[in-house]
């Protein structure tokens, strides 16, 4: 049960700071230096976003370092997070999954796949004990 609640929780924080930045990024950033720049600014961000709530997680509900329980949390919170994303962007940017994968710019959005990845694996890479 603690792993669900650790892997919702790790979902919601940083898809909540994810949202704030993307607006930031979407309503300041992309028009001076464009999307593809605005993207990878974002993302630095973002990892350290992940590795400091994925590690405040890990030591408030003290969980063990089982590689399962880890693996869970990163788990559920990327099924969770993909849900949200491509359920957001079907419902607000009218886009079928297959527009979207066309429309992600080969650079930025080969960034973002491997930080989803990241993101799943960071609960077993911080706070290594």
């Amino acid at each position: 049960m603690r792993v669900l609640e650790a892997g919702v929780l790790y979902f919601a924080l940083v898809f909540g700071a994810g949202f704030v930045l993307g607006t930031i990024r979407t309503g300041w950033i992309v028009q001076p230096i464009g999307a593809r720049a605005a993207e990878l600014v974002e993302m630095p961000i973002m990892l350290m976003v992940t590795i400091l709530v994925a590690g405040w997680i890990i030591r408030d509900l003290a969980l063990t370092f089982t590689p399962s329980v880890r693996l869970g949390m990163g788990g559920i919170a990327l099924v969770l997070l993909l849900l949200a994303e491509f359920g957001l962007v079907v419902w607000v940017r009218g886009l079928s999954l297959r527009e979207y994968f066309q429309t992600r710019d080969p650079v930025s959005g080969t960034v973002y796949y491997l930080m989803l990845g990241v993101f799943a694996l960071m609960p077993l890479l911080v706070a290594m004990k």
